[in-house]
């Protein structure tokens, strides 16, 4: 009997009842290598009104075991007077895991990590709500008052130590606990993050530059001025690392956690331990749009032309009709986002519908993934058997006389 899932699942669990009651939410299992130092880089502008900074941070690639870098972004907050809590890794005692961000109406803890531009390490001194408008402290936001006027300027004395270190706890990180009004405001209602950071998130992990084992904790992307645009103008690139990095040789040896380090080594990619079905992993797609691109299968060679020709055409209806579903769900639910607006709908059930988006959206997904799987095995010659025998000619008849 193997047991490696059976300790695998009580260790994560174990994990999960340990876990601060200051984190809003958990993602993924233990790393037992930490993330790299947080880059040098420069906030972009701030593209108009309404848009509120969110700071890069370092997000983990199971299916690849590596850090891979989410460039920060400003995007448009879910809710009038809801501000931004970013995510980070902390050490739980048998590894690094990544507490996610959330939305809510006050900033709550984040390990203590500074990731500048007002995200100091304790609480948010980059801007303020007014009523229903945001107003910038343009001491640490890059805002144009050319275009956006409800600024302000407070110089921010920064009492945390200037260090480009991006864990909390364990070897070298950082030594922060949650204050009572920060843990208070982990018990409130929260709201994840929007569809513009998945967005974010996809791009970032798909381009393999982004990669820590890559760029060596200098990302070719640190920051940008939208969600998703990492290929557009105003794109910002890493000063320089905030500290060397190497990763280890063998990542998937070093980051099997010491209670499954005898325990027998998986073949291929299931080296890297992955996290249960039913726990959520960073960059699920929530609407269609954060979806990557459908992968177009490459064209079948039989060596018979009008075979080719035949399947080139199934491929090419079965893509127009995916994304034919794509824009239809897509559109529904934007529809179901007006209604709500129309409504005045309360945050938990904007919360219950963007759960029931994602339900719907990677159903689809794996629904799309198996047509594809079935259409290219149904394209796949059919071996030849050289040992089964040769059905019998049929005899000819005689002409009749």
């Amino acid at each position: 009997m193997n047991i490696f899932p059976l300790v695998r699942s009580f260790l994560f669990a174990l994990l999960v009842l340990t876990m601060s009651a200051a984190v809003f939410g958990q993602v993924g299992i233990s790393i037992s290598f930490g993330p790299p130092a947080l880059p040098v880089y420069e906030q972009p502008l701030c593209p108009g009104d309404g848009y509120l900074w969110t700071p890069g941070y370092w997000a983990y690639d199971y299916d690849q075991g590596d850090y891979y870098w989410v460039p920060g972004t400003w995007v448009m907050a879910p809710e009038i007077g809801y501000l931004w809590t970013p995510g980070f890794w902390a050490w739980s005692g048998e590894g690094f895991i990544f507490h996610e961000g959330y939305w809510g109406p006050q900033v709550g803890f984040y390990g203590g990590i500074n990731y500048g531009y007002g995200f100091f390490g304790n609480g948010y001194e980059g801007g303020r709500w007014d009523h229903d408008r945001f107003y910038y402290n343009r001491s640490v936001n890059n805002a144009n008052v050319t275009n956006i006027h409800n600024v302000y300027n407070t110089t921010v004395i920064n009492q945390t130590t200037i260090n480009r270190v991006s864990y909390n706890g364990g070897n070298g990180g950082i030594d922060a606990r949650p204050t009572p009004a920060q843990e208070a405001a982990a018990r409130e209602r929260h709201l994840p993050p929007v569809a513009a950071q998945t967005q974010q998130v996809q791009a970032a992990r798909t381009n393999p530059q982004q990669r820590a084992s890559v760029n060596r904790g200098k990302p070719a992307v640190a920051a940008t001025p939208r969600p998703g645009a990492l290929n557009d103008r105003g794109v910002v690139q890493a000063r320089e690392a905030g500290a060397p990095y190497n990763p280890p040789a063998n990542r998937g040896e070093a980051n099997r956690s010491p209670a499954n380090r005898n325990a027998p080594q998986p073949r291929g990619n299931e080296s890297i331990p992955r996290p249960p079905n039913d726990v959520p992993r960073p960059g699920n797609a929530v609407h269609p749009n954060d979806l990557p691109p459908s992968e177009r299968q490459a064209p079948q060679n039989t060596g018979n032309a009008k075979t080719d020709q035949k399947y080139q055409e199934q491929q090419a209806r079965m893509a127009a009709q995916q994304d034919k579903e794509r824009q239809k769900l897509q559109q529904k639910q934007e529809q179901d986002h007006q209604r709500m607006q129309q409504h005045n709908a309360d945050e938990a059930r904007k919360h219950q519908m963007e759960q029931q988006h994602q339900q719907q959206t990677q159903a689809m997904q794996q629904r799309q993934a198996q047509q594809q799987q079935q259409m290219q095995q149904r394209q796949q010659p059919t071996p030849r058997n050289e040992n089964q025998p040769k059905p019998p000619k049929e005899p000819q008849k005689e002409p009749q006389k």
